[in-house]
């Protein structure tokens, strides 16, 4: 391959960030059909297609990702060079791409995350959420250092990749203050014809519910399915009816959504993956997470809600 044209990928760069050719060529103070022209001759050149068509959008191919992961990284560096070149000395952050599945709520997402911003280096977190097939064709692109899930690599999945298990937490059920004082007393058996807020058949946290449900002889009554776990929490908060949500992040939920506890169950298990190409892990805002998650998160979270129940 010839050496590649560093303003053709400059004009693809700038198309990724917008989102558009046309807030690029905003952006960049040239014509719309000059940066098409340089992002096709980059196409013609990696002998690869880096945007896809959706809607009126461009999206990224698999391809596009990785090229935009390496074309982050240039031009932050070059950023970087002109400041310091300035007199103004910066500490090049660790750059440190997660992916996370859809199904994984946003708050357990951002615990198990946390330990990364908090290390003496600085990082710059690239953060991603989509299906769990996707993330991990990125993974295998090396367009992912880590990709955070509910469940494990699915063995149907072509990728070399690796399951570090996290950790895992029961199921808390939650519900406004007068949901929850309603259903609190005689619980589980209370959720017998309960209005309950579920997550869709996809993941696994739906998968283990209807299992319970069905071993206890419980037929709460199904007010909605709901993908995207933030929004359920957000009907939950409206009254809509009573929630699952994963232990480790109970107390988050009750604050930020002024709802309260009705019951946990143990014997449902919500478990977390770290999956990554290494079998041992190398990046080091990996291993902080990896780490924490092991020896701080769910133990304390186990801990803290064996003392308020006294067991």
């Amino acid at each position: 391959m010839s050496r590649l044209n560093y303003k053709h990928l400059e004009y693809f760069w700038a198309v990724a960030r917008e989102g558009s050719v046309t807030r690029a060529a905003e952006s960049l103070f040239v014509s719309q059909p000059a940066i098409s022209a340089q992002i096709r001759k980059l196409e013609t050149q990696l002998g690869e297609k880096l945007f896809e068509k959706s809607g009126r959008m461009l999206e990224l191919t698999p391809m596009g990702r990785l090229v935009f992961g390496y074309a982050d990284e240039i031009f932050t560096l070059g950023r970087e060079l002109t400041e310091t070149l300035r007199g103004q000395p910066t500490e090049r952050p660790l750059r440190l791409a997660v992916g996370v599945a859809q199904a994984l709520p946003k708050l357990a997402a951002y615990q198990l995350v946390a330990p990364a911003l908090e290390m003496d280096r600085p990082v710059r977190l690239v953060f991603r959420e989509d299906q769990p097939d996707r993330l991990f064709a990125q993974l295998a692109l090396h367009a992912l250092d880590l990709v955070l899930s509910d469940a494990p690599l699915p063995e149907s999945v072509n990728v070399r990749a690796y399951n570090h298990p996290l950790g895992d937490c029961s199921v808390s059920f939650m519900g406004t203050p007068r949901l929850a004082g309603q259903f609190r007393d005689g619980f589980p058996d209370s959720l017998n014809d309960a209005p309950l807020l579920l997550p869709t058949d996809n993941t696994m946290l739906r998968r283990a519910l209807d299992q319970w449900f069905e071993a206890r002889d419980l037929q709460p009554v199904t007010v909605a399915e709901i993908e995207d776990s933030a929004v359920l929490k957000v009907f939950g908060q409206e009254g809509a009816g009573l929630f699952a949500v994963p232990t480790v992040v109970e107390e988050r939920v009750r604050d930020q959504y002024g709802v309260e506890l009705v019951g946990r169950e143990e014997s449902i298990r919500e478990r977390f993956y770290g999956i990554t190409v290494d079998r041992r892990i190398k990046h080091p805002a990996v291993v902080a997470i990896t780490e924490a998650a092991r020896k701080r998160l769910f133990l304390d979270a186990s801990a803290g809600h064996s003392r308020e129940t006294g067991v």
